[in-house]
């Protein structure tokens, strides 16, 4: 990418920042690393986040250290996160990383702030330099924050106040939920990672012409045909190998595919889960006591992963059956598996299920149906050819709609727009896809 001829002093808040030398999602870093090589000066401000690699290695000083990565500055807050980590414990957190990212967002003189959440506090540092400097801000949706973790909430005992996903109470999430709005109406762009969660801002006030919908993506180089295919020693040969890489916690559902399992002994599919979470001890367990097919690995890089996927079959998605799922989450999984060439089974409807319906490229069968699961595995697995079909569909559709390269450009493109108070039409001309 040519550097532009208009530099722009740039501000990237995302708490949960990594590498791909990391096991979580690398958007920020790709947009950051695309931000710097247009010749902008980018800071990008992080925590510690189980998992991650920020590329810094050096002692922290005064709470943070800091140094270049991929072209552009990360200043690491010496703020650990997980997602282990109790319901009090992260929203200290959240706020201490808010509160040093405003020191940030005032101290210096920048021309853009981009506030990528979750957490949704994020935007507490956006919104402050946007008063008191006068500093326009982009703020993305990668999770829709109160939405999703309302969807998860229900009431409690006799009609009593309702708690959120990890017990966030009410009252907690209505302020998250005003902070939302501010954020979605004073933001100079809003980007959302799917229309479901553009709908979101829209209903908080943000005007339709500032708004842009810029999907999860993936690396289609590193998850591609070059990648060093690989198996888990437990896979004996011959056996289908369906993996499904990502968080272990409740809104992810995934005893559903141990349901799934217990109906696939003897039949030379295993099912492999990748990474860590809340409900991951308690998986482990229910499978071995039930010897079922199943393997369980830890998290790892993002270079592992793509050999991991390479030398499997199938993809898997799978969330809890939340209806608001449907339209509301962007895995970065589904984005992966299809880049890898793998047919995908999963259980999410909405989106997903269309994704892979236009693709012809994957299954789609009820939220919480482990029986479906299982036989949709089953006709995958009784099928190598039809297999073979559906892993060049899903490459062909991951270079069509998820290349990370081309969906960084678009931001690159929106930034510039957003700084730059660009007229409209040439906002519209720019992002063009």
């Amino acid at each position: 990418m040519a550097p532009t001829a208009m530099a722009l002093r740039i501000l990237y808040l995302h708490q949960h920042f990594s590498t791909p030398d990391g096991a979580t999602a690398t958007r920020a870093y790709n947009h950051a690393a695309a931000l710097a090589a247009a010749g902008h000066a980018v800071t990008l401000a992080c925590g510690r986040y189980a998992g991650a690699a920020t590329g810094l290695d050096g002692p922290f000083r005064r709470g943070a250290r800091r140094g270049p990565v991929a072209g552009f500055e990360v200043v690491e807050f010496d703020l650990p996160y997980g997602n282990a980590q109790s319901l009090a414990r992260r929203s200290m957190v959240f706020l201490r990383y808010a509160l040093a990212a405003s020191r940030l967002s005032l101290g210096q003189s920048w021309d853009l702030v981009i506030a990528s959440s979750t957490p949704p506090t994020v935007a507490i540092p956006a919104l402050l330099a946007r008063r008191l400097r006068g500093t326009p801000f982009l703020f993305e949706i990668r999770d829709p924050w109160p939405e999703l973790p309302a969807a998860l909430s229900r009431p409690g005992p006799g009609g009593g106040a309702s708690t959120g996903s990890g017990g966030v109470p009410g009252a907690i999430l209505g302020a998250i939920g005003r902070l939302a709005d501010a954020a979605c109406r004073r933001a100079a762009i809003v980007v959302a990672l799917t229309e479901g969660m553009a709908r979101t801002a829209l209903a908080r006030g943000t005007d339709p012409d500032r708004l842009r919908v810029l999907p999860q993506g993936a690396d289609l180089a590193l998850f591609g045909p070059d990648a060093r295919p690989w198996r888990p020693a437990e896979a004996r040969e011959g056996e289908m190998i369906a993996v499904y890489a990502g968080a272990h916690g409740r809104a992810n559902g995934l005893g559903v595919l141990l349901d799934a399992a217990a109906l696939l002994r003897a039949t030379g599919i295993r099912i492999l889960l990748v990474g860590d979470g809340a409900e991951k001890p308690a998986l482990v367990a229910r499978a071995a006591a039930e010897d079922l097919p199943v393997s369980f690995l830890d998290p790892m890089p993002k270079r592992r992963l793509a050999g991991l996927l390479a030398g499997a079959d199938v993809g898997l998605l799978c969330l809890a059956p939340v209806p608001e799922f449907a339209e509301w989450t962007a895995p970065n999984k589904l984005a992966e598996c299809l880049a890898a060439g793998l047919p995908v089974v999963t259980n999410v409807p909405g989106r997903a299920q269309r994704l892979l319906a236009e693709g012809g490229c994957g299954l789609t069968v009820p939220p919480g149906d482990g029986a479906g699961l299982a036989a949709a595995l089953l006709a995958m697995a009784d099928d190598p050819a039809r297999r073979r079909v559906m892993a060049r569909a899903a490459r062909a559709l991951a270079e069509r709609h998820f290349d990370s390269r081309q969906i960084a450009a678009r931001l690159v493109a929106t930034v510039e727009a957003a700084a730059g108070h660009a007229p409209l039409s040439a906002i519209r001309a720019a992002l063009a896809p």
